[in-house]
């Protein structure tokens, strides 16, 4: 996937000004109530799992489509990434019925040529795994060929994304 893939409504503005937590790579972070969580995405993706009627969310930076075994850094792989996230959320009160979802990342950063980019693969992962679990995706800002910068606003569900050269939008 080379070209941009998005869905959602375009809304100029910023995230409002509150406690904020920055996401790095292969990192999961959960949180209730007015919060803001940040990342910077390239190829990597962003999964942003959210109960709006509790106010309860949470952000992964998904490094890697597969974890094929390996265990210590269960956020770098969408496939570890996702239940770890899952878990978290219902710890703080969110309801596994009521979770939607929105995807951020996945470019093709490095011009590479082929079938699927590290960026493509990882999209294709984690969009399989949540089909898998029932959980819609409520929006995306997916593919192309420059890095994002995404904030999430726990308590309302809202995701902004910036992109070099491009007005914020909202997904």
């Amino acid at each position: 996937m080379t070209q941009l893939d998005r869905t959602g409504p375009l809304l100029a503005g910023e995230p409002r000004r509150l406690p904020e937590r920055k996401v790095g790579m292969g990192e999961i972070e959960v949180t209730r109530g007015a919060f803001l969580l940040r990342t910077l995405l390239g190829s990597c993706i962003g999964l942003v799992l959210y109960d709006l009627r509790n106010q309860v969310g949470g952000m992964a930076h998904i490094v890697l489509p597969y974890s094929n075994g390996q265990v210590g850094t269960p956020g770098k792989y969408a496939d570890t990434a996702l239940a770890v996230l899952l878990k978290q959320i219902v710890e703080l009160g969110g309801r596994e019925r009521q979770l939607s979802a929105k995807l951020t990342g996945g470019a093709n950063m490095f011009a590479t040529s082929g079938p699927m980019t590290i960026g493509d693969q990882n999209l294709a992962a984690i969009e399989q795994l949540l089909k898998s679990a029932g959980i819609p995706v409520m929006g995306r800002h997916c593919g192309g060929r420059s890095g994002r910068r995404v904030a999430f606003e726990v308590d309302t569900g809202r995701v902004t994304v910036d992109v070099v050269g491009s007005s914020t939008i909202e997904v």
